[in-house]
């Protein structure tokens, strides 16, 4: 056991060492060395985990596709929300996020598939959107697959612009304002009026994943009592 998990850990510390290095230098200028010197490990304990920096460059984009579950929600719109301004946040704080959104959008990585996030992150949404169709959430007009695609790539091009701009301080606060001009136009208004868009709802909501679990206290069995002995 104590050597599967010192390999996991060595796994780990590869992949966060090639993401720093592909968040920085793109996929095509990123070398084996550069990211063994950041991850100081051998060569020999790189590739029996990685076998080029092709399948480095796929386990940090997968990396992405363990982040994307929220807390259920009685309002299907609040789950879709939330799943977004989430990854808004993840962007902000989570190299593995950053490196793996760099990695989706470099057009440089011409032997990399990079469709994997996009496919992966519309399902979550489209299938979000269905079940806020099913409880009557959304307006009568809208295909949860063709909404979903507008949501994905309407969240690339704001966040490639945010991380333009500002290194991706204001991710959150552009995040929201796309939510407020596009719900409208999927959610019926008496369900939106409900809805938290606040910039912060990102981080709270991570903390509530994060958030340690109380124990458990076992409820003590009930004390049965003894009849009275009578004369």
């Amino acid at each position: 056991m104590a050597k599967q998990d010192r390999a996991i850990r060595t796994r780990q510390t590869i992949l966060s060492a090639a993401a720093k290095v592909f968040e920085n230098c793109g996929y095509q200028a990123a070398t084996i060395t550069e990211i063994l010197s950041e991850a100081h490990v051998t060569k020999g304990a790189l590739y029996f985990h990685f076998q080029s920096k092709e399948e480095l460059a796929q386990g940090v984009l997968s990396e992405q596709d363990q982040h994307l579950t929220v807390p259920d929600r009685p309002c299907k719109t609040q789950e879709i929300v939330d799943a977004i301004l989430l990854h808004a946040h993840r962007l902000q704080t989570d190299p593995m996020v950053r490196a793996g959104v760099r990695l989706s959008l470099d057009q440089q990585a011409h032997d990399l598939d990079r469709s994997g996030p996009f496919r992966n992150w519309g399902e979550v949404l489209r299938t979000l959107l269905e079940k806020a169709q099913a409880q009557g959430e959304l307006l009568p007009h809208i295909q949860p697959q063709e909404t979903s695609d507008v949501l994905v790539g309407s969240f690339a091009g704001v966040q490639a612009m945010s991380q333009a701009l500002t290194s991706y301080e204001d991710l959150a606060e552009r995040v929201g304002s796309l939510l407020r001009h596009l719900l409208p136009n999927v959610v019926l208004a008496s369900v939106l009026a409900s809805v938290d868009l606040t910039p912060s709802r990102g981080a709270r909501v991570f903390n509530e994943l994060t958030a340690p679990q109380a124990p458990q206290v076992p409820t003590p069995a009930p004390r049965t009592r003894t009849p009275a002995r009578t004369a």
